[in-house]
Formats: C-alpha cells, structure tokens, sequence
C-alpha cells in the first residue's frame, strides 16, 4: 500500500459583462477572486475502489461521503442531496476517463470552500475544474454534462487570470490584464442572498434573442475593459444596466435597492442576488449599512 497526496486550487469569479447574453456567443469580461475552492486528494493503492470524501466550507466541516467508485453504492453519507450531486459528477468523470477508475486505487478527498456558499463566486464551477485537473479530463466538458452554462466561470477557473471569453460559435477566450487606474474606487456589495442562475436563465431564454443585442454587448464590452477613467466605466456601466432592464423587462438592481444611490450600481451574473459592483462617495459605508448591506468589499481585497 503506498500513499500519493497531490493538492488542486481554483479561483472564484465575477462577471463583469454582458451576463445573459455570453450563453449566446457576446464578448464578456470576467475576472477571478482571491478566494475559491481547496481540493487535496491522498491516493491509497489497496485495490478497494473506496472513495472518502469530505467536504469544508469556510474550514468548517460541512458533509462526507464515502463510496465505491466502481458501482457508485453509498457506504455512509451524512448529506443525502450534497452525496447524489457528488455521486452524479463522478459518475460523468468515469465516463470520460474509465482508465483512471480501473486501477482501482482509493483515495481520500478534501475540499474547502473558501467564500460562503451564498456568495455566488462559483462554488460548482471551482469544484469542476478541480475534478477535472486532478483525473485529467476537459474542464469545460464535465462541466456541460454536470451543470451547464456557458462555460466562462470554468475558463476564470482554468486561467486565473481576467479574461474575454466567447463561447460561439466555440468556446474561445483571452486572457488579459485587467487593472483599471481607477480600482480602489470600486467597491463590491453582497446582497445577503444567492440568486439561482437558473431562473435568471430560463427569464432571459424565453425573450425572442435579438442578434443585433449580442454585437451591442460585445462593443460594450470592449468599450468597458478601453476605459481609463471612472467616469467613462460608470457610464458604461449605468448602459449596460439599462439595456439588460430592457431586455428582461424588469428594474435594475439600483432601482429595487438604492433608487437614491448618487452613482452607479451594478449586477454581477444573475440579476437580484450576489454581489454588484459599485463605486466609493462620500459616506458610501454609512449609506450601505443603513440599506441593511454590510458586507462590502473593495476591488483590491476581493479581486486577483
């Protein structure tokens, strides 16, 4: 019996633009966070097929599992739904790497989740693209099998690094240095919850796609990512806003919360939970607390 034990990381992300349109092929900035997601695998070479998994949450124990890898039957589990979404991953990687399983070696997994599961950072994508480095299949792909989207989230993962990312007609993506001179006037804001992408998604797929909207958004994209000053980035912000309230017919973020904010506000993925992106002004803290939002954040401590 011999002992390998090989350790995995991948950074959280924002997205910055054309959230909703980048699953039709717009041009969208993301960036990585400094927080993400821990993964150490110990490989046993005892022949017993057993994986134990244990799952962390901010260093603090969250749930475990422990299985067969080669019929996927649960020995314990103490987080039914958390072990069947565990066990519906594995089962994709197996079908794209069966080597990897034949040897049947056990190993002992451990992930940590280094942001609250409510941050909508990409507590799933980190944890794809951990899977996937550690058995060695296509990130992008086991994500399509297991959750969807339109992949950005695995490429941040992937490159931890600000990227331009397309994903038709393929997935295709740049990765850039995004430092903006005007940076420590940017502050991030959580809104105490997390949006579920999926009703967000299902909202923006049954509108009748404009194409004309995915070169809009693309342009505006490259106008963000151009701009050198904060006037300039609020403006195409404030656009950006407006076009996508538009489109869904529904209020922004600024005005379902800080209708009274003096600058601009913005979402960040899906609309009405997570973070938005805003700007410091005078009292900014004062004003943000009274709103009931205390967690705030400046771009420099949260962002690579």
């Amino acid at each position: 019996m011999s002992f390998d034990k090989q350790t995995f990381f991948s950074p959280g992300k924002l997205l910055i633009s054309s959230e909703y349109f980048v699953l039709d092929g717009a041009l969208a900035l993301a960036v990585p966070t400094k927080l993400g997601q821990e993964m150490t695998v110990e490989t046993i070479e005892d022949g017993n097929s057993i994986i134990e998994w244990r799952a962390f949450h901010e260093s603090k124990y969250w749930f475990s599992i422990l299985f067969n890898s080669l019929d996927f039957s649960v020995i314990s589990t103490d987080n039914v739904a958390a072990a069947n979404f565990i066990l519906k991953v594995f089962e994709k990687l197996k079908i794209l790497n069966l080597q990897f399983f034949k040897n049947k070696n056990s190993f002992v997994v451990e992930t940590n989740l280094q942001f609250p599961a409510n941050y909508g950072l990409g507590s799933s994508s980190t944890l794809m693209n951990n899977l996937a480095n550690w058995v060695g299949v296509c990130p992008f792909t086991l994500n399509s099998l297991s959750l969807g989207g339109s992949g950005y989230d695995i490429a941040v993962a992937q490159e931890n690094s600000a990227i331009l990312y397309k994903n038709l007609p393929e997935i295709s993506f740049e990765k850039i240095c995004y430092n903006p001179t005007f940076a420590n006037q940017l502050i991030l804001i959580h809104l105490n919850t997390k949006q579920d992408s999926r009703e967000g998604i299902q909202l923006y797929k049954s509108k009748i796609l404009d194409r004309q909207k995915i070169l809009e958004f693309s342009n505006l994209t490259q106008s963000i990512i151009q701009a050198d000053t904060i006037e300039a980035f609020s403006e195409y912000m404030e656009l950006h806003e407006r076009t996508i309230s538009e489109y869904l017919e529904i209020k922004t973020v600024k005005e379902s919360y800080f209708s009274d904010c003096p600058v601009f506000v913005k979402s960040l993925g899906a609309w009405g939970g997570d973070f938005v992106l805003s700007m410091k002004f005078e009292g900014y803290k004062t004003y943000f607390l009274e709103k009931g939002f205390s967690d705030i954040w400046q771009w420099k401590d949260l962002v690579v």
